[in-house]
């Protein structure tokens, strides 16, 4: 049996007596930190799992867009946007559905796709559904609805296409000069992202992507009669 001395044997006594206080609050505190450990790789485990699983729907909708499989692309979304809606394909999945819907003339449909990114989808992914269901919305005369969805915050690689589908909204309503002063606005968004994109090679190339989008606004304003305005 172990021998201590006296100095020895009173610290043992005071961590003896230190471990009667708190022994079981420092049992529950390990205890909590390993089952939030253990909580966590379960969790990161279930996120890489569901991802998976979302992946490979996306990859049979993709293949069913490529084929022109309208049906199979719809079926494939539904089942995506109902299993896995938080994962980050699932605004991916539906935007691809709802072109899919519009090139096979299913308007309603590619409204609902839309409509879902609207309400569930985060920045880029949400601007675009807005601005393709605002597009869609004309076409069904519903012009408020539309300005509805075209009105609040965008960022600045979006402005421009806003203010240009505004443009259209409020000529199809009959309003000439306001429609003229949206595009001038659209056509204004694409200087200004011009001059903050500086010289570069890729500046210079964005510009010349553009080019074909800043035609179509003097085009619009021309036609119009508010060009000079």
């Amino acid at each position: 049996m172990a021998t201590y001395d006296l100095e020895e044997q009173e610290q043992l006594d005071e961590i003896k007596t230190w471990w009667k206080q708190h022994g079981n609050t420092v049992t529950a505190v390990v205890l909590a930190a390993s089952l939030a450990v253990a909580g966590w790789q379960g969790w990161n485990w279930y996120q890489r799992n569901q991802a998976a699983q979302a992946a490979a729907i996306f990859s049979v909708l993709q293949q069913a867009a490529a084929s022109g499989d309208a049906q199979r692309v719809k079926t494939a979304s539904g089942e995506l946007l109902e299993k896995f809606p938080s994962t980050p394909v699932a605004a991916l999945a539906a935007l691809t559905a709802a072109k899919s819907a519009v090139d096979s003339g299913d308007a309603k449909t590619a409204r609902a796709q839309l409509g879902w990114v609207v309400s569930n989808g985060r920045d880029e992914a949400r601007e675009l559904a807005r601005l393709r269901l605002a597009t869609l919305l004309i076409d069904d005369k519903a012009y408020d609805e539309a300005l509805r969805l075209l009105d609040g915050a965008v960022s600045e690689g979006f402005a421009a296409r806003f203010a240009d589908v505004r443009g259209d909204v409020l000529s199809a309503q009959g309003k000439k000069a306001e429609a003229a002063a949206a595009w001038r606005q659209a056509s204004a968004a694409l200087d200004a992202k011009d001059s903050a994109a500086g010289k570069g090679r890729s500046a210079l190339q964005d510009r010349e992507a553009n080019a074909p989008f800043r035609e179509l606004l003097r085009l619009k304003l021309e036609a119009s009669g508010e060009a000079a305005r």
